[in-house]
């Protein structure tokens, strides 16, 4: 048995082992290139930097993307298997949400492009949020450590839709993914703090999850501006306020986050910012307020310093190897 062990743990990098967490960088790149798009609306200089980290995001998603189709055809059962982990599940719509984030971003440049991207995000993620909640409640039995502030990813998918949905003219579609995605963002946000208060804590390797909290509201407001035509009434203040509640409850665990290793789980931390960031901005051209466009700029220049440090470290995690192994 230890003999086993030692070889799984010296085991070359093989695609096989490729994670579907991996699409968590893409909606990293792609929140930035909306976050820095957003500051752009108070901020010009910061366009270029958007188009740049756009096409960065564009070859990633290419790469990542051909590499994960790989793996299906060449390993339909290690996926298989992903599928039917009790934790990965939760990220396997992160593949559906890089299209929709990517459509939002392209969708200021290219519309006629975003659309035919958004259609085919918006089904995907409603096949997968369908698959992945009816996996959740099928006669597997899930175990309370199981459930980790991942499980939001679905819920986030959906009110992501109307950020291009809404302009692009898709108001009624985007209406009824935005309703999925804040009551099941609501029924999972229960369970997740049963689970934080009242049981074990949530593994090193998984605990970078717990800044998804400050997604789904963040992500919710702007979503929300973008259907009733951006004004500010109290359900946009809720939303933006929860928001910033959950990331000063994020902000207090940063010191034990920092002594963590390394591990792709910490892209969970580059979205939320991004979403973070463009609701502050887009609160603040709202309402006139300079306070949050400051916020906003604030945040985004701490997604900024995230995402390289990110980039930096899983680049160098690949280039050792340490990307691709068996768990």
């Amino acid at each position: 048995m230890a003999e086993a062990k030692m070889q799984d743990s010296t085991a070359a990098p093989r695609l096989e082992h490729l994670p579907v967490t991996f699409f968590a960088v893409l909606m990293g790149l792609f929140g930035l290139a909306l976050a820095l798009h957003a500051a752009a609306g108070s901020f010009p200089v910061a366009e270029p930097a958007a188009r740049a980290v756009l096409w960065l995001g564009l070859a990633a998603f290419a790469a990542i993307g051909a590499l994960y189709i790989t793996k299906a055809i060449r390993h339909p059962q290690a996926v298989a298997a992903e599928w039917h982990h009790p934790v990965k599940l939760a990220f396997f719509p992160t593949i559906t949400i890089s299209l929709l984030l990517m459509a939002t971003a392209i969708h200021g440049y290219r519309p006629t492009l975003a659309e035919p991207l958004w259609l085919v995000g918006t089904l995907g993620q409603g096949v997968l949020t369908v698959m992945v909640i009816s996996g959740w409640i099928s006669h597997r039995a899930f175990e309370v450590g199981h459930l980790t502030p991942a499980w939001f990813i679905p819920a986030v998918g959906n009110v992501i839709v109307p950020l291009a949905g809404a302009p692009l003219g898709w108001e009624e579609t985007s209406w009824l993914f935005f309703s999925a995605g804040l009551i099941f963002w609501l029924i999972l946000l229960v369970l997740v703090f049963n689970r934080l208060i009242f049981h074990a804590p949530i593994p090193g390797r998984l605990f970078p999850t717990l800044v998804i909290l400050i997604a789904p509201p963040a992500v919710a407001f702007v979503g929300y501006l973008r259907l009733t035509g951006g004004g500010i009434d109290a359900f946009a203040h809720i939303l933006i306020d929860t928001a910033y509640v959950f990331a000063v409850l994020v902000a207090v665990q940063v010191p034990k986050l920092m002594k963590l290793p390394f591990a792709l789980s910490w892209w969970a931390l580059s979205f939320p910012l991004a979403a973070l960031s463009v609701a502050s901005f887009a609160y603040g051209r709202a309402a006139e307020s300079a306070a949050h466009i400051g916020i906003g700029l604030a945040v985004l220049a701490g997604l900024a310093a995230v995402v390289a440090g990110l980039l930096w470290r899983t680049g160098l995690a690949i280039a050792r190897g340490e990307i691709c192994r068996p768990e």
